[in-house]
């Protein structure tokens, strides 16, 4: 396994020629992956998506097996070079964002030694409490370890076993050939960049969400500390290296099988929600963007480390110079809806637009509709924990589907309310500008129209399911020479004609009285399942 980044420049010409003017950026989520093909107005020239299963094995796991993952790049590549037939030709770069916190144990060959652990597995929830525990404690975390991991890397591991060093250590109770046998551990965009170029990096997004990365200013990198305080070798874990950085060129047989130019410069990405962040154009300090997908999340860049222990949410070392980027994650959106969906006997399989086109008709949220509370997967903001599960509350004989849909819609962008509630206490929080909404449930408008009533706040949407390729292309833009930083990409990323929705005063008033309910029964929802 190579180790090293490249810095070498990339050429731009192409063969006969041809100018090299292409990204291909491909975001993998949870069900599949979103690719496109981008010139430098970061507008898709083409764009694609491939699904791959999910495997939940047991209580609470989580797993997918990464030549899935690859399977799945290939055949969306293909999809691309049927809108450009001279892709391969004009393809300048190729770059990856993923979703975080998973775990790929690979050995000194670089073989798969397991199926991937991905973010929705919480096998490791009562490890992970008992790994952060012990007397005397505040909010769950023994006093000695969180001032430790606070000092040094801005945060701690999830109570809900999550986070990358509860899974790691559950592999090393459970499964210890494998722990024996690997000679790294991964996160997804990790792999796929070992896939195809066989360095073994990381950057610092996914580094930090281990716990085990100093993200002090001056001090970036991985801590001996924090690592041997968990009992995890660092020789286990890899390089970091800036998003920016040309990690390598396409191997040969990893071009073939992508049907792109052997030596193609591989650029080092970023986690999802750094490249969503990006994408969205909310890049000033204190900007937020909201993300609805499968999960959920708020987020946006600080000038400094931002940190409440209390509401589980922190600023982590972004993917392009350590700048901080404040997360605040929900587990359930798009989960969510396509569930209730289920629930009342109407599949709309994986497309957004189809979920889009169930819930059109629905009319608005009513008073007497039943309350949702969406902790289909536990909870992790502004609540940590992986044993609360979902409610409807109100339930009643003359609620019909319309309802259940309606209250699940509603239900999210509440749970959102919740989280913005603690989030928007940060010093430097902008409240003066739209808030962009990304991912793929931002392109149903009941749902945009909702969170817009229930945040007081002007919901801009502009390429929603694209926000984490445009960002990744804007990544891979500054290490091709288009842009002298990622900030730069701003104004680009936020060119073109916005979908608005304006918060509306009688949405707005039936939120407040739903959400005044909801916050009554809240708290006996959080004793009722941590009893």
């Amino acid at each position: 396994m190579a180790a090293q980044a490249q810095g070498s420049s990339v050429e731009n010409a192409g063969t006969n020629g041809r100018e090299r003017d292409l990204v291909i950026a491909a975001d993998f989520g949870t069900s599949g992956v979103k690719l496109a093909a981008l010139g430098a107005d970061l507008a898709p020239l083409a764009n694609a998506t491939a699904s791959y299963p999910l495997s939940l094995p047991g209580d609470d796991g989580a797993e997918q097996a990464p030549q899935d993952w690859w399977s799945a790049l290939a055949r969306g590549i293909a999809d691309l070079a049927t809108q450009v037939p001279d892709l391969s030709q004009r393809a300048a770069a190729l770059v990856f964002c993923a979703q975080m916190c998973g775990v790929v144990a690979i050995d000194k060959n670089g073989a798969l030694l397991r199926p991937a652990m991905i973010w929705l597995d919480k096998r490791a929830g009562t490890l992970s409490r008992n790994m952060n525990g012990g007397f005397p404690s505040i909010a769950g975390y023994r006093v000695d370890k969180l001032l430790a991991w606070t000092r040094i890397a801005n945060g701690a591991p999830s109570h809900n076993g999550m986070d990358p060093p509860a899974k790691m250590l559950w592999i090393r109770q459970n499964e210890p050939d494998v722990w024996n046998a690997a000679a790294k551990f991964l996160d997804v965009k990790d792999w796929l960049i070992l896939k195809a170029t066989g360095a073994c990096v990381t950057t610092a997004d996914s580094a930090n969400l281990t716990w085990m990365m100093d993200t002090r200013p001056g001090r970036e990198g991985w801590s001996p500390a924090l690592a041997a305080r968990l009992g995890i070798p660092l020789d286990k874990l890899p390089e970091i290296v800036d998003g920016t950085a040309i990690v390598g060129g396409l191997l040969p047989a990893s071009a073939a099988g992508l049907g792109l130019p052997e030596g193609l410069p591989v650029i080092a990405g970023a986690g999802d929600v750094g490249a969503t962040a990006i994408g969205s154009g909310a890049m000033a300090d204190g900007e937020l963007h909201a993300y609805a997908g499968t999960s959920a999340w708020l987020s946006g860049f600080f000038p400094s480390r931002r940190i409440d222990i209390f509401h589980s949410f922190a600023t982590i070392s972004s993917c392009v110079g350590f700048r901080p980027l404040l997360i605040a994650t929900q587990e359930s959106a798009g989960t969510a809806f396509a569930w209730a969906a289920r629930l009342v006997s109407e599949s709309a399989g994986d497309s957004d637009q189809a979920l889009g086109r169930l819930y059109d008709g629905l009319g608005p949220s009513r008073d007497d509709d039943p309350l949702f509370v969406p902790w289909l997967a536990g909870e992790r903001v502004p609540v940590d924990d992986d044993r609360l599960r979902g409610v409807f509350m109100g339930l009643g004989v003359r609620h019909d589907r319309g309802a259940v849909l309606r209250s699940a819609l509603e239900g999210v962008a509440l749970n959102l309310r919740w989280a913005l509630s603690v989030v928007a206490k940060q010093k430097g929080v902008r409240h003066d500008l739209p808030l962009p909404l990304v991912g793929g449930a931002a392109v149903n408008p009941h749902f945009a129209q909702l969170l817009a009533d229930a945040l007081k706040r002007r919901i801009e949407v502009r390429e929603p399911r694209l926000a984490g390729v445009r960002g990744a292309a804007a990544i891979a833009g500054v290490a091709l020479g288009w842009f002298d930083k990622v900030e730069a990409a701003a104004s680009v990323l936020c060119a073109g004609p916005a979908e608005a929705y304006e918060p509306r005063a009688e949405g707005m008033a039936r939120c407040d009285r739903r959400a005044a309910r909801l916050e009554k029964s809240r708290k006996h929802l959080l004793a009722l399942y941590r009893n």
